[in-house]
């Protein structure tokens, strides 16, 4: 469901709100600039705003387009400016495209999420009323509060990541076998996306910091490169994160390949036990066969088995021990 305020920013420094567009520029013509906030708004919303604040069609129909990237680009009567309001709740990043017109005497915000925050209104307002000075300047000041509260809150979003990132990290050391591995893919993705957006929002203050938007002036860049240096250290924390993540896809990689060479190393160690056992018994079986047989009966004559058999039996445990031994001496020659 739309939801619109339109708001007059006297020179005076007040804060008026009015019920319609047409009334916010009537209102303006005795001074001042003024805001016109749509949350969520349809095309026919949107269109009006080409006749009466001569916005050009191709920056209007960027706003209805969920898909683009965030840019800035200046038009004859105002400077358009793409960016993305980033949140991360419950380990899912979300992304909402904030679009904002800036021309000399209006600012137009648009969001699908975000900006429609009565704490941030609350300080805005705070904002006009203690430097009425800086007001004065035009929508380029409130369009930096308005920019300075959405990377704020970039700050926020890159905190959870990295707490998550941590917490992923202490269940590869202290529990593997339950660790999922698609948590560190979803991470990857989220970091890919977060880096994305700061990396085309960086080039969006260079440009303003190199003063190529018209409609921000000189003494509002010094805000604007506040915000630079923001993006800048988020987008640093960003790459950082990122090649923590790809760490911890390789370390725990290794832990699983350790794992799996030790289970091979245990079932080795079995059969060769087992190896060891089926070679000393195997003359030994040979044996009780014949013997079973009676064969040594035959050989020894049937009258003799009460001494013959515990010879037998003797002469098994002797061959057993010396083929222990035997096999003993062949391992540590290496020869087996």
């Amino acid at each position: 469901m739309t939801e619109t305020n339109f708001y007059v920013i006297t020179t005076a420094g007040s804060f008026i709100q009015k019920g319609s567009v047409k009334k916010a520029i009537y209102a303006v013509r005795k001074g001042g600039f003024i805001w016109l906030d749509y949350l969520k708004p349809t095309k026919n919303d949107l269109l009006p705003l080409i006749d009466l604040l001569r916005l050009h069609p191709l920056s209007v129909e960027d706003c209805l387009d969920d898909e683009q990237i965030p840019k800035i680009e200046d038009y004859p009567k105002h400077s358009f400016i793409l960016f993305n309001s980033i949140e991360y709740q419950k380990n899912i990043l979300s992304v909402f495209e904030v679009d904002l017109f800036i021309g000399e005497k209006f600012l137009v915000t648009v969001s699908r999420h975000g900006l429609k925050d009565h704490s941030l209104i609350r300080e805005l307002r705070r904002y006009v009323e203690m430097d009425i000075e800086s007001s004065r300047q035009g929508p380029a000041f409130l369009a930096h509060v308005l920019l300075d509260h959405i990377v704020d809150k970039k700050f926020i979003a890159i905190e959870a990541l990295e707490e998550e990132i941590n917490a992923t990290e202490d269940i590869i050391l202290e529990d593997i076998d339950n660790f999922k591995p698609a948590q560190l893919l979803n991470l990857r993705r989220d970091l890919m996306a977060l880096r994305k957006a700061l990396f085309h929002e960086r080039e969006i203050l260079i440009k303003i910091c190199r003063n190529d938007c018209r409609f921000i002036g000189l003494k509002a860049i010094l805000l604007y490169r506040d915000i630079y240096d923001h993006l800048a250290k988020f987008f640093e924390l960003t790459e950082t994160d990122r090649d923590i993540v790809t760490s911890l896809m390789d370390m725990y990689l290794s832990m699983l390949n350790n794992q799996m060479a030790k289970a091979a190393n245990q079932t080795n160690a079995t059969v060769r036990r087992l190896t060891f056992i089926t070679t000393i018994f195997m003359p030994l079986s040979l044996l009780a066969g014949i013997g079973g047989m009676s064969e040594w009966s035959m050989m020894t004559g049937p009258g003799n088995w009460r001494i013959a058999y515990p010879l037998f039996l003797l002469a098994m445990v002797i061959i057993g021990v010396l083929n222990y031994f035997l096999i003993k001496w062949l391992e540590k020659r290496g020869k087996v």
